[in-house]
């Protein structure tokens, strides 16, 4: 393939492991030592809170009361879209029995998980579209409890908006306490709560390393790393929207690649060209991410056709993949590795982060080669069960004391030789490895 780079990335979404790694086992150790205390002690230190972590139904009330009617129309919409499309993914899961042989019967059930731990950051931004996510999905999945963990801020505790998000999408339980510590708070038991079954929800490094470090422990959704985007433009595309769309990406934080591929060199030396005054137009905070994104993360990349586009992107896998390109059902069928695809101009990345019904917890780092994003199977158990007759059970009791006694598994042999026994006295078998 003939990539032409005209921006290369100077830094990768690895490129800032550092000491995180030590930095959250030691908290993580000390929080399940010393419980509670512990993990207030880290609340004080690193989110500068001393204040309650249980929110009470009066404290949920009064936060829910400070936010906007506007607001709150807004979330319950993106609520509803979400819940809607949980609801239709739920449906492709279903209980299965099927007879493998006559007598011998398996079959599938669909079991969730009890306990959901949903982490909702407000650090930097305050994700309230991540409650959503989180909860509605925990919810329509027919999890018994949810529990939401956020950033408390001094003086105020969580959020209003998103304690108002927790709420009405479903949480049991809201808790002021973040971090390390709030992923502790959920895997451990801690304030009262039940041992979550499976943390999931977006979160910083910290977060996204404690997540990894006690997965086994408890499930997660998956382990994310920084939020990337890739943006898949023919000559056709609007060279603004384009850029918008990349700086719209970029501001998530100083290390969220975002990339451009493209057939047509002219769109993307426009796109060049725009970047920095939109990305210059923007508040401080979110322009100092978007800066730091764009010059050390971004990437511009010329390919010769279509195809060798499609393949560049399957090769980055993108946490969200944008296409802005003519035959977009080509492109549906053609692309392979993608968190979530976005088809046309008329629908963008950040519809899909805030409102518009599918999940934006999804795969970062090239983890889209093999997994998809949260939904509402990832709080699902597919389980496996059977049942058989006397004689269904005959050539299976065979067949597993042959295979046993090749691998040299007698115990596991004897297991159906005992049965053979008991169900048919007058039969002979041959029951030797070798036949």
């Amino acid at each position: 393939m003939a990539r032409t780079y005209l921006k290369k990335a100077t830094l990768t979404s690895r490129s800032d492991a550092g000491e995180t790694a030590k930095t959250v086992a030691d908290i993580l150790a000390d929080i399940e030592s010393r419980g509670e205390v512990a993990a207030l002690e880290y609340a004080a230190k690193f989110d500068n809170y001393e204040g309650t972590v249980q929110l009470s139904q009066a404290e949920i009330e009064a936060a829910c009361a400070k936010v906007p009617q506007k607001l709150k129309d807004d979330i319950l919409f993106a609520q509803d879209n979400v819940r809607r499309f949980a609801e239709a993914q739920k449906a492709t899961v279903a209980d299965i029995e099927y007879e493998i042989n006559p007598g011998l019967i398996a079959g599938q059930k669909a079991i969730p998980v009890s306990a959901a731990g949903c982490y909702v950051p407000a650090g930097r931004y305050r994700h309230i579209a991540s409650a959503i996510m989180t909860v509605t999905t925990a919810k329509v999945a027919g999890c018994e409890h949810i529990t939401v963990c956020s950033v408390p801020q001094p003086g105020e505790g969580v959020n209003p908006a998103i304690v108002f998000a927790a709420q009405a999408c479903g949480a049991d339980k809201i808790m002021a306490i973040g971090g390390v510590q709030g992923i502790a708070a959920m895997a451990f038991g801690l304030f009262d709560q039940p041992k979550a079954n499976i943390i999931v929800g977006p979160g910083n490094q910290f977060v996204a390393e404690a997540k990894r470090a006690l997965y086994g422990r408890v499930g997660i959704d998956m382990i994310a790393g920084p939020t990337d985007s890739l943006i898949l433009a023919d000559k056709g595309a609007d060279a603004r929207i384009v850029a918008t769309d990349l700086v719209s990406q970029a501001e998530h934080g100083y290390n969220s690649p975002v990339w451009l591929v493209t057939d047509y060199r002219s769109l993307a030396e426009d796109v060049l060209a725009r970047v920095p005054a939109l990305i210059a137009d923007l508040p401080e905070l979110n322009r100092e991410n978007a800066e730091a994104a764009w010059r050390d993360y971004a990437e511009v990349i010329v390919c010769d056709d279509r195809e060798e586009m499609a393949a560049t992107s399957d090769a980055y896998a993108p946490e969200h993949l944008t296409v802005q390109a003519d035959d977009l059902d080509w492109w549906l069928e053609r692309l392979k590795c993608y968190g979530s695809l976005f088809l046309g101009e008329e629908t963008t990345v950040s519809y899909g982060d805030k409102a518009a019904g599918t999940n934006h917890v999804l795969p970062t780092s090239g983890a889209a080669s093999y997994t998809g994003g949260l939904s509402v199977h990832k709080y699902m158990k597919i389980v496996t069960w059977q049942r058989a007759t006397r004689e269904g059970s005959k050539k299976v009791a065979v067949a597993t004391a042959r295979i046993s006694r090749l691998e040299g598994m007698e115990a596991h042999a004897r297991a159906a030789d005992v049965r053979l026994e008991k169900y048919f006295p007058d039969e002979s078998f041959d029951l030797t490895a070798n036949g």
